[in-house]
């Protein structure tokens, strides 16, 4: 399945001990795609934000909007001070990787460590993720804010073409599979999809997502309906229209079709 990061703004995180507090951001690496942390304002008590690794959340319950992390609320008091509104460096996520205990998701080969999906290092070995912390401290983690990047311009191979309206996320992995692009100030009414590996360049400094598309070419493709179920039929069609493969090829998935929202 498909979700839309939007609409996960203000979703509650349930520890296994009561309520950590809501969705208000969310971090992903630019080298994958993937979100690596959520970004969780708590309660009015201690008025703190945390970060949530996708790592420890369960199944979630999408019909009243609550994400089950498996960690206690005293843990989350505990856990390393991390500022938000500064880049979150690669130290500082081997400290956070250490104290609950996590494997690293970096160098695997996989989008976690050497697998698909975050559940696969929650056997993670603190001891070692502390003892590596110093060989990475320079390292660029290469993490982006989720919300800054809603504000991002759209540029085709011979103009613009729009801006980044929403994200779907594989709630299973994690990782961003689909810009919404809304290219109304060109085409009225018309929202895209346009996948990450279809991206040349990002400029985070302009605030500004190169394609290596035509504009022609995205006028072209087929409509998202926010409203409407995505499939995998559906995604096949758009991936055809490009001429690019699909990600669940690139990636081994199965090909079933399956309904995304």
């Amino acid at each position: 399945m498909l979700r839309s990061m939007k609409g996960m703004e203000d979703y509650t995180i349930g520890a296994t001990d009561g309520i950590i507090g809501r969705v208000a951001d969310f971090y992903f690496d630019d080298e994958t795609w993937t979100i690596r942390y959520l970004v969780v304002q708590t309660d009015a008590e201690t008025r703190r934000r945390v970060l949530i690794s996708p790592i420890s959340i369960g199944q979630p319950n999408w019909q009243e909007k609550i994400l089950p992390v498996a960690i206690s609320c005293e843990q989350v008091k505990n856990s390393p001070d991390i500022d938000t509104d500064k880049p979150v460096s690669r130290q500082q996520e081997m400290g956070y990787l250490g104290y609950y205990g996590y494997g690293k998701y970096w160098g695997g080969g996989g989008l976690w460590g050497a697998g698909l999906y975050p559940d696969t290092l929650q056997s993670g070995l603190q001891h070692g993720a502390r003892d590596s912390a110093a060989r990475h401290r320079g390292d660029d983690p290469h993490l982006r804010s989720g919300n800054a990047i809603m504000r991002y311009y759209v540029h085709a191979n011979d103009g613009d073409i729009g801006h980044v309206q929403a994200l779907l996320v594989d709630e299973k992995s994690w990782a961003i599979r689909y810009m919404v692009v809304n290219t109304s100030n060109w085409w009225l009414g018309h929202q895209v999809l346009i996948a990450p590996r279809w991206i040349n360049d990002v400029s985070w400094f302009e605030s500004k997502v190169c394609i290596d598309l035509k504009r022609q070419a995205v006028k072209d493709a087929p409509r998202y309906d926010v409203a409407a179920p995505l499939d995998r039929v559906q995604e096949m069609g758009i991936h055809e229209h490009y001429g690019r493969p699909g990600y669940w090829a690139v990636e081994g998935e199965s090909g079933a079709a399956g309904s995304h929202r």
